[in-house]
């Protein structure tokens, strides 16, 4: 490519939602990890059972707007082109991804709506998603801890996939999704 070549790049909205959603997992993990260093029934570990939360559930809203966005934008292609099993991967890890950002607040929606708890979201309470039951309370809460961790790992492949394909590839899967130098 000489210098005059544009290369291939997701618009600045696209961009902005990639780091806002990862803005806020790091948010709503950082809470969850925190809120286990104060005592239960304390008012900070309670602040931050409610971040985590309310900052799960704009997850939960935001994503829509990125999957909607995303389909009707063309992915710009990776040059040099990635090898077909690594473009497979990364479709698989994505969708993995988009799963973990609906269906983790879904399941903590109803782990709450379960508990009989209230679901705070920027200051509001969100109606209960199904009837109080303190067995299907821990049952959901069992596997949305599972998942989170799963969930964790997953941001972790994708993160190194993106430093692998920077640095050892030196391709510009990286380089499209930070916001243009000036």
């Amino acid at each position: 490519m000489n210098g005059n070549t544009v290369k291939p790049a997701y618009s600045s909205a696209s961009i902005a939602m990639h780091w806002l959603m990862f803005l806020l997992l790091a948010g709503v993990y950082i809470c969850i990890e925190l809120h286990e260093v104060y005592p239960k029934g304390s008012d900070p570990r309670e602040a931050l059972k409610k971040w985590h939360f309310t900052l799960g559930l704009s997850v939960f809203a935001l994503v829509w707007l990125r999957l909607v966005f995303r389909l009707a934008h063309k992915t710009p292609a990776i040059v040099p082109p990635p090898p077909p099993w690594q473009s497979l991967l990364a479709k698989v890890v994505h969708v993995a991804l988009y799963a973990l950002m609906i269906g983790m607040p879904i399941g903590g929606w109803l782990m709450l709506s379960a508990a009989g708890k209230p679901v705070p979201f920027w200051g509001l309470e969100l109606p209960a998603l199904i009837s109080e039951n303190e067995a299907t309370a821990k049952w959901i809460k069992n596997i949305h801890e599972t998942v989170g961790e799963v969930g964790l790992y997953l941001i972790g492949l994708h993160t190194l996939a993106a430093l692998y394909h920077h640095y050892v590839q030196k391709d510009d899967t990286l380089v499209r999704m930070l916001p243009p130098r000036r």
